[in-house]
């Protein structure tokens, strides 16, 4: 295929060319042109397809780009700034690697794996380096990262180094470096490969046409390398340990567990017991086999490593050490991202390999050295200074961007803990093509790239993670420091082949439906409770706006039940029962408050606020129709905080009505989309109990008390309308509203899907499915039974009856329909949901341990 496809054959608008010409570097390296400013070869397409898109296209792809990336829940949390937008960046011009550069590349990347895998097993084994004098023993054991309670602690096979991280730059000299290396849980991968699935569908043709590397290989063999990992024979359950949905890369998190087909846990998800890792599913303990780990090493196990740790498995360094689980990367390998190791690393590899590396650290000084010290104190102004251990708040500066004040206080800093710094020669990086600011700019990269074990070697990422900052002004390239991301082609002299890695054997599937972990149905079962709440909130509250906007004015106990009725549904207390003047005659306030104040409990945005934060727990089980839903969601809310402002206050229930569509397409989604397993059952019971529960209050708050009737029409009426049978209830009953007829309409009507029995007989399905209830009677299956027989013997006429003004009956019935569907939702979270906590120390931290 002519690499100059149709893109080419686009006329050029004349007048923009200048936007769109690439500059050649005064001075530096750049990644498209030559050291004689000639563009480079295997640049040349991509430049002259973008600039015959023009600008305008080449934005509508930027709007597509983050439209794709928010759309799929791509987020980036940075640490610094928590109401920064958290949403994943990515720059639509990548970074082009050529076939014979790469490589050079993946064979010095192969060669350093094998390195850091032999020092890894080195430093918790003989430690022959430190016994012939090759690496100082302070280096080591001063380091955070060297975890002693880790020594021999082996994988099977001969690597123990399952994934390899390395940071490179192009040193002025245009030869690649490293800059660092990311042992303990390297981040990136995910984001990565990203990246390729959004550039592929934002520039299809480009894509195709350039030949690019594909990324699937290496992930294929890393879900392979997994399962060879199983110390326990038989098919390998695997899991992905996250730290949680506050962690800056959850997402990949999330996004590489569904992509591998894995199981995302969470410490609490996991315990020891009988010297074996176990899942806490729905229908029992599943043994885990290997673990895929995103939590730092000294987290992991607070039995043994971190005892105020919340984010490990008691007992897990145990497990490991009995061989009974394998973790990748194995416990303690972050001493490997030690940066003072560079120093040493051209002694280490003539011991461990009897040669030099290929591809050169970039030049670093240990200040534990006293020599290196002297040097680095004396040129701090040009140095880039790093700490030896990466901890939060702790990151690295260059010397560049510090005054003298600041700088004299770090020479103290670094004085006083010398062991704990290093300083390393400032490599700005090559130029690369970037779109910002409607221009192709030059700015300064990084290029991430990741090596995985097999089974006789390393295998290289064809790509990877470019970064960049698009402020000219920052020197340090960090996505905690607002850096955007590229993706990273490298482009194939020829179309690649197609290459499986599936076994002919094929394997029984190893999760069932009710594998999963109760804090993931638990999550889901309170995503749709919190779903229904605010559905049915906002439903009475469009109501009541209508009924308070209409012509004639309402009587003042029918407009007193109606608000008093907002705020027993939504448990927003005191509000309008508190029956103030002034709260009755401007009841608006009262009303957007419930709707908008995100920390008023029971209001609208607070539990929508709380289904979003329960959907963000299990993005994993989400597809992506939905996690779209979900963002629209919060874009909805968003949205409702303008329209409701007082200046721009008309027609507030048509404010409501789009918010109101989206939570229905998230049903409806929910209902179309989700598998049958346990995850949806308890989502829709969720949901049904909690319309259950709805449907009770809004009675129970509207109908209870007689009225004349007039007056008792409107109050039908609203209840109707709340559950979307006013029409229905038109066209059966002829004769007007009426309240046996309405009560028999919101009660007892099967066919209605916003009826209460419509409620009880979807959960007493629900109820029938899950785990250990198909041959006995749970606790909630007989309160469900008991709400069931209660309502259905029911007879309308008699609820219907006022006695000295109250509906005693009805208001009796639903009295004891509300605690028995409401004692079963709590008998669901007492029997599912996991609520204890793992073991903890029983003493205070010790010093060594708050170092930690």
């Amino acid at each position: 295929m002519n690499p100059y496809s149709t893109l080419m054959e686009n006329s050029v608008d004349s007048a923009n060319i200048k936007d769109f010409i690439y500059p050649s570097p005064q001075t530096g390296v750049d990644e498209a042109y030559d050291h004689e400013g000639r563009i480079r070869p295997h640049w040349r397409y991509l430049l002259h397809s973008l600039q015959s898109l023009g600008h305008d296209a080449i934005e509508e792809r930027q709007k597509k780009t983050r439209r794709i990336l928010r759309d799929d829940g791509a987020t980036y949390k940075i640490y610094d700034e928590p109401d920064a937008n958290q949403s994943w960046q990515l720059n639509p011009i990548p970074l082009l690697i050529n076939s014979d550069e790469w490589n050079q590349i993946e064979t010095s990347l192969v060669e350093r794996a094998e390195l850091f895998n032999l020092l890894l097993q080195d430093i918790y084994g003989e430690r022959k380096l430190i016994r012939q004098g090759i690496i100082p023993p302070e280096l080591l054991f001063s380091h955070h990262g060297f975890l002693r309670p880790c020594q021999n602690i082996k994988l099977q096979g001969s690597h123990q180094l399952i994934l390899h991280g390395v940071d490179l730059v192009r040193s002025p000299d245009g030869s690649m470096r490293v800059m660092a290396d990311r042992t303990q849980a390297p981040s990136g991968a995910g984001y990565a490969l990203e990246n390729r699935t959004v550039m592929n569908r934002v520039f299809p043709s480009l894509f195709r046409d350039s030949h690019v590397h594909r990324l699937s290989l290496f992930f294929s063999r890393l879900r392979q390398r997994l399962h060879e990992l199983n110390p326990n024979g038989g098919i390998a359950r695997i899991v992905v340990l996250t730290p949680g949905i506050y962690n800056e890369a959850y997402f990949e998190h999330a996004y590489l567990a569904n992509y591998l087909g894995f199981q995302l846990v969470q410490g609490s998800d996991l315990s020891v017991r009988n010297g074996y890792v176990w899942m806490k599913a729905l229908d029992g303990l599943k043994r885990v086999d290997v673990i895929l780990r995103r939590v730092d090493d000294i987290y992991c196990d607070p039995v043994e490593l971190k005892g105020d740790s919340r984010l490990g498995v008691p007992g897990l360094l145990e497990v490991a050490r009995m061989g009974h689980v394998a973790i990748a990367n194995p416990l303690g390998s972050s001493v490997l991202e030690n940066p003072a190791l560079m120093r040493y690393l051209p002694a280490i590899s003539q011991a461990l390999l009897g040669r030099d590396l290929q591809m050169p650290s970039v030049k670093t000084w240990w200040c534990g050295n006293n020599d290196d010290l002297e040097y680095v104190c004396a040129n701090l102004k040009t140095l880039l200074i790093k700490p030896t251990y990466r901890r939060p708040g702790l990151y690295e500066v260059y010397g560049a961007d510090l005054d003298e004040k600041k700088l004299q206080a770090w020479q103290n800093r670094i004085r006083k803990n010398p062991l704990q710094f290093v300083a390393q020669e400032y490599v700005a990086g090559a130029q690369t093509p970037t779109w910002h600011q409607g221009q192709i700019q030059p700015r300064s990269s990084v290029l991430r790239t990741f090596a995985v074990a097999s089974e006789s070697s390393y295998s290289v990422m064809p790509g990877g993670l470019t970064r960049v900052n698009l402020d000219v002004g920052k020197k340090i390239i960090s996505n905690q420091r607002g850096s955007v991301s590229k993706d990273t082609w490298v482009l194939a002299s020829e179309p690649e082949k197609q290459i499986s890695l599936r076994s002919s054997d094929a394997q029984p599937a190893v999760e069932s439906s009710s594998s999963l972990p109760s804090r993931v149905v638990e999550n889901l079962f309170w995503m749709g409770r919190y779903a229904e709440r605010a559905e049915s909130a906002m439903r009475l509250l469009r109501t009541v706006f209508i009924q308070l906007n209409k012509t004639e004015k309402l009587p003042d106990a029918v407009c007193r039940t109606l608000l008093s009725a907002v705020t027993h549904v939504t448990a927003t207390y005191p509000g309008f029962t508190s029956l103030q003047t002034a709260l009755l005659k401007n009841p608006e306030p009262e009303m957007i408050s419930i709707i908008l104040d995100q920390q008023r409990l029971g209001g609208v945005a607070n539990n929508l606020i709380a289904m979003i934060n329960s959907a963000e727990q299990v993005k994993e089980q989400l597809s992506s129709d939905t996690q779209r839903v979900i963002n629209d969601i919060g874009d909805e809310l968003e949205q409702l905080k303008i329209a409701l402002e007082p200046d721009a206050l008309s027609a507030p229930e048509e404010a409501l009505a789009p918010l109101i569509t989206t939570l229905l397409a998230f049903a409806g989604l929910i209902h179309e989309s989700m598998t049958r397993g346990n995850g949806w059952h308890f989502m829709e019971m969720g949901r049904r109990l909690e319309r259950a529960l709805q449907i009770v209050n809004t009675l129970r708050s509207l109908l209870v008390t007689g009225f004349d009737e007039i007056e008792q029409e409107t109050l039908i009426e609203s209840s109707l309308l709340c559950g979307e049978a006013l029409i229905p209830y038109r066209r059966r009953y002829q004769n007007g509203i009426r309240i046996d007829q309405g009560l028999e309409m919101i009660l007892l009507n099967n066919k209605n899907p916003r009826s209460l029995i419509y409620q009880l007989t979807q959960l007493e399905h629900h109820f029938a499915d899950l785990p250990d209830n198909r041959d006995e009677f749970s606790t909630e299956h007989k309160l469900l039974l008991e709400a069931t027989t209660a309502l259905r013997l029911s007879d309308i006429k008699t609820l219907a009856k006022t006695a000295n003004g109250i509906r005693g009956e009805l208001d009796q019935l639903l009295s004891r329909l509300q605690y028995l569907i409401g004692t079963a939702a709590k008998a669901i979270g007492q029997r599912y949901f996991d609520h204890t906590e793992g073991p903890q120390l029983l003493v205070k931290n010790n010093e060594w341990q708050e170092q930690l």
